[in-house]
């Protein structure tokens, strides 16, 4: 009878027994729409620890005309946070990339090669939620040429793709993996993108996932669906990559 009442416990405590890297967050202090203060960023960290995360890869903004974040900035950024985390004897792997917003200062930087990357040469984009920027294609062709393999960030969340499943297999087609939100499959943003999320995972579409850690709410949120029965699911229907990002 202990020994069953042990075993419980023991389940209970592996929330990210699954993965233990988180991809996509915006802990860097005060450069875009995440985290404000350091203290704040500490505290978001120390949660995502808490619930087996042993590394995590920050990815703020890079925005021209509303984050206008550069490699310097970022990685500056986050040795300071580094330097934090140290002098408060916190113990995890931080490492910076960013989430590029598909325009045409994103191709300057990638013409220039000022691209922050993680993994093998993986590199992170957005685009408008609206409306498919016209030259989708051809910039995800210069991506490739120049080297670097597209990570599209939460692909469940572009409203314009969801009309038209076949998009998501057209990009996935053209080499470009996804890296999709935990908290949609709790239905966190909308029932619309946690649809498009549970049907990415049942084609097994799903590369990598992601906190998209903002502030200790979106935690709160993230906490409950990773021991959610989702996750089982997530990782039996799809070849998830996070771990191979130590």
């Amino acid at each position: 009878m202990i020994n069953k009442i042990k075993s419980l416990f023991i389940n209970d405590e592996k929330h990210a027994s699954y993965y233990s890297v988180d991809l996509h967050s915006h802990l860097i202090p005060g450069i875009d729409d995440g985290v404000k203060t350091m203290a704040e960023s500490v505290e978001c960290i120390k949660k995502l620890q808490s619930l087996g995360f042993k590394k995590l890869i920050i990815t703020p903004h890079i925005m021209h005309g509303r984050y206008n974040n550069t490699s310097e900035v970022i990685l500056k950024g986050l040795e300071e946070v580094k330097s934090e985390l140290l002098a408060q004897n916190i113990d995890i792997q931080l490492q910076a990339s960013s989430e590029y917003y598909l325009n045409e200062h994103f191709m300057e930087l990638l013409e220039k090669k000022d691209i922050l990357t993680f993994g093998k040469n993986y590199l992170l984009f957005e685009m408008s939620y609206a409306l498919k920027p016209p030259y989708l294609e051809s910039a995800i062709h210069e991506m490739k040429v120049a080297g670097y393999t597209p990570v599209l960030a939460h692909p469940e969340r572009y409203l314009f793709m969801h009309k038209d499943m076949k998009m998501y297999e057209s990009l996935k087609d053209m080499g470009v993996l996804f890296q999709v939100n935990m908290n949609s499959f709790g239905g966190y943003y909308s029932a619309p993108v946690k649809k498009v999320a549970l049907k990415l995972l049942d084609a097994g579409y799903i590369d990598f996932l992601g906190s998209d850690t903002h502030k200790m709410s979106h935690l709160e949120h993230f906490s409950k669906n990773l021991q959610s029965k989702v996750v089982k699911k997530i990782f039996s229907k799809n070849k998830i990559l996070n771990d191979e990002l130590f």
